[in-house]
């Protein structure tokens, strides 16, 4: 089992140092909740399926990700709170490459 490191930036600016497994198929938003770094039925609410933003992260460090794919672009133009540096966190599953990345949750949408 190989784990990588996280640092996530909740919704309440609290810096979490947190381990996450490559070899479960987990995606960042799956990684948050399992973490319990957002209150329950706040995060992930879709179910991973890129169909409400509710996972939207700012990513900070300058890791190599995965395009957005179509379905991700589309909602994060209908989204809150866009930075050029938002990408939605069920979209981004955990890989050895992401050792070290560093995001913050976007603020919740209300």
């Amino acid at each position: 089992m190989t784990d990588i490191k996280i640092k996530i930036t909740d919704r309440e600016g609290v810096l979490h140092e947190i381990d996450a497994p490559t070899d479960m198929n987990m995606n960042l938003m799956e990684v948050v909740r399992s973490y319990e770094l957002a209150p329950e039925g706040t995060i992930g609410i879709c179910g991973g399926m890129a169909m409400c933003a509710s996972c939207q992260c700012y990513v900070i460090s300058d890791h190599d990700l995965p395009e957005k794919s179509d379905d991700e672009e589309a909602m994060l133009s209908e989204a809150f709170n866009v930075r050029e540096n938002s990408r939605l966190g069920c979209q981004l599953h955990i890989n050895e490459d992401m050792d070290g990345l560093e995001v913050e949750l976007a603020p919740e949408e209300l």
